[in-house]
């Protein structure tokens, strides 16, 4: 087959489900070579995770995490606020999260989360020459804590018991490359 062939035509879309923080949408489509069904999507604002760097350490937020119902340790991130660019999402998570400004923020890059069933995209910022306000602006709903750990201890860690977020793992991936590209490693 080639690329053509492989490609759907969205038909109709029917909303089944709205939340504050997603949508459900129902999606009849149609396969170039016929094929036709119905299929759901999550439509949400896109989000956004920053890898605060200071000194030789990153600073993560420990955080309860509903739906695994367990703790995890990952970068800080959150949703984009509507019409806000995703840099500007990213300085402002940090600041909420962590009470650390940036003094330079860098976009590694953006990415599908999971282009199976979500519409949005996942942007992953670089935060450097950090400045600690000490003081975090959390939501209302929202209880984190911050702590700096050494960047070799999260690479290392990562997949193993409160590094189980996906995303960190997306964000140390980028975060590697970044380094390579420069000309250093990570880990020395």
């Amino acid at each position: 087959m080639n690329d053509n062939e492989l490609q759907w035509t969205i038909k109709s879309k029917k909303q089944l489900l709205r939340t504050p923080v997603y949508d459900v949408i129902e999606q009849h489509e149609v396969s170039e070579t016929g094929i036709e069904g119905d299929y759901i999507a999550i439509d949400c604002r896109d989000w956004v995770m920053v890898i605060p760097e200071y000194e030789d350490s990153f600073v993560m937020v420990r955080q309860w995490r509903h739906s695994s119902e367990e703790l995890t340790v990952e970068f800080p991130g959150g949703v984009t606020d509507r019409g806000e660019d995703p840099a500007v999402s990213a300085a402002r998570e940090l600041t909420e999260e962590t009470g650390f400004k940036a003094g330079s923020l860098i976009c590694l890059g953006s990415c599908s989360p999971n282009p199976a069933l979500f519409k949005n995209r996942l942007h992953i910022y670089l935060a450097r020459d950090l400045v600690p306000t000490g003081e975090q602006h959390l939501d209302d709903d929202e209880l984190l804590t911050y702590h700096l750990e050494k960047i070799d201890k999260v690479i290392d860690g990562f997949g193993k018991g409160a590094y189980s977020h996906a995303f960190t793992g997306t964000a140390l991936a980028y975060y590697w490359q970044y380094c390579r590209q420069k000309g250093s490693d990570p880990l020395k």
